[in-house]
């Protein structure tokens, strides 16, 4: 019999026509908006800054070596607190460290945008990083703890998985006209009123989820988020030296050591982290395994495309932002398309359908040249992916938290959110490794022109391409073999 998407809820609340921890009355609607603000504020923030990069450097003198921690920064203390921030969630109530992480967040932005130093703008970014690891994994806990299960339910989570798969998207686009109409501050200060708002309207329209007993596993969360940060900052430096590279092959070493280490930890823990035991769901663990593939295509397809139409084919930042703008909106759609089908079919069909539209979307990037033009060669691949993405995003999203125990749906949240980000790090620093060789193989024995200098690079992202499908084909293979979530029970 197939799989269960979700958990029966509790008999007492069932009676009375609510959803566990959600209390009668509230403007579901409003909830939905604070939630999706919110995924939506951490995750676009992760590219909107890098349009801005060139003003930031030039504004507070950035080396060209130090710039690239203005993005480190914060993705390094969001990949490494978000299983802390998961747990902190379950444990001392979810309402309330959303709250906090939003303000947090708020104030990481406040100070960025008043930064005067690089140091200041990389604490301040760090700062940012760490409220978006609270903020992340609550906000989908919080959906299970405030919609009811069903139709409400998946249409939040589809909304949800839009914001998660759209925002690098929309970020460019955002990124592109605050610098061109105001200033790189303003990429940050905007952060400040949506955060503030966020936490005022909070606590009237989210579900109140109580503190739990026990006590937080400090030697797991100290060993965890170190791996985390090493194996984020290793894969960062390898996409931009290599691999063999001193500093990435002892960070990349000394992470590896650390994760070896958490898992000793836990398996003697009477209070783990993260319990294993969430790993033995089958299709869990597939949902996660498919996010990280997601999680790799997409940044690979924002970062180097990103590079393409600009660096190549000569695209304003403001207009490479809207060349992106099918690839948000379509994943928006698809993923609500997505969620009224799933109760329906399943989750099983889509996600292997969508990673064969991956897949062939990075195959229509590989045809790309250097005389590319965007109609014809660019947006047919924007809108197959897009597609792709959002078929993954909701579904993966559903499964990961389905049947995961109310205390512990922040732990499995911020696992799914872990998969992606690592997704990402790992697909950056794999696949920029081989664009660099072939753009360098390109080179070696001819005298660089501004036309052939196009044509390495070009010739580099096409190859990091064709490595994307085979990427997104392992991803339908995993599909297949792990994913046996086919259609709810009646």
């Amino acid at each position: 019999m197939a799989t269960s998407l979700s958990a029966p809820p509790h008999p007492l609340r069932a009676l009375k026509g609510e959803a566990p921890g959600r209390r009668g009355g509230e403007n579901l609607t409003l909830a939905l908006v604070v939630i999706a603000f919110a995924q939506l504020m951490v995750v676009l923030d992760t590219t909107i800054v890098n349009v801005a990069l060139p003003s930031i450097q030039r504004a507070l003198r950035f080396s060209a070596t130090d710039l690239e921690w203005v993005v480190n920064g914060y993705s390094l203390a969001f990949g490494g607190l978000l299983l802390l921030g998961g747990r902190a969630g379950d444990l001392f109530g979810r309402r309330r460290m959303f709250i906090a992480g939003v303000l947090l967040f708020a104030g990481g932005s406040l100070a960025g945008g008043l930064a005067t130093t690089s140091t200041w703008l990389i604490v301040s970014r760090v700062v940012q990083g760490a409220g978006g690891a609270i903020v992340a994994p609550t906000a989908l806990s919080l959906i299970a703890d405030t919609f009811q299960e069903g139709a409400a339910r998946n249409r939040a989570l589809g909304i949800y998985a839009g914001a998660a798969g759209g925002g690098g998207a929309v970020g460019l686009i955002l990124g592109g006209l605050i610098v061109n109409y105001l200033s790189w501050r303003w990429v940050l200060f905007v952060n400040v009123p949506i955060a503030i708002a966020l936490a005022v309207a909070a606590p009237r329209v989210l579900a109140a989820s109580d503190a739990r007993s026990g006590r937080l596993d400090l030697p797991g969360a100290i060993s965890v988020t170190g791996a985390m940060t090493l194996i984020v900052f290793g894969l960062s430096r390898a996409a931009l030296y290599s691999w063999s590279e001193v500093t990435t092959v002892a960070t990349l070493g000394a992470g590896a050591a650390l994760l070896v280490l958490f898992i000793l930890i836990e398996l003697r823990s009477k209070q783990p982290l993260v319990p294993l035991r969430i790993f033995a769901n089958r299709n869990r663990t597939g949902a996660y395994l498919l996010r990280m593939v997601a999680g790799a295509t997409t940044l690979a397809v924002l970062f180097f495309l990103t590079q393409i139409v600009q660096d190549v084919l000569g695209y304003s930042p403001l207009k490479a932002g809207f060349a992106f703008l099918p690839l948000g909106v379509g994943v928006v759609v698809t993923a609500q398309v997505t969620s009224r089908l799933v109760g329906r079919i399943g989750a099983r069909l889509p996600i292997t359908l969508g990673a064969l539209l991956v897949a062939g979307g990075l195959a229509l990037l590989t045809r790309i040249t250097d005389q590319a033009s965007y109609v014809p060669d660019i947006l047919p691949a924007l809108i197959v992916l897009s597609i792709g993405l959002g078929l993954i995003f909701f579904p993966t999203t559903v499964v990961a938290v389905s049947g995961a125990s109310r205390s512990e749906s922040g732990l499995a949240s911020a696992v799914l959110n872990v998969s992606q980000q690592l997704g990402g790090s790992i697909g950056l620093a794999v696949l920029g490794t081989i664009a660099v060789g072939v753009t360098r193989d390109h080179l070696t024995t001819v005298r660089p022109t501004h036309a052939l200098l196009n044509q390495a690079l070009t010739a580099g992202f096409t190859t990091a391409f064709e490595i994307g499908v085979v990427i997104a084909l392992a991803g339908f293979v995993l599909a297949l073999l792990m994913i046996r979530v086919r259609s709810p029970k009646p």
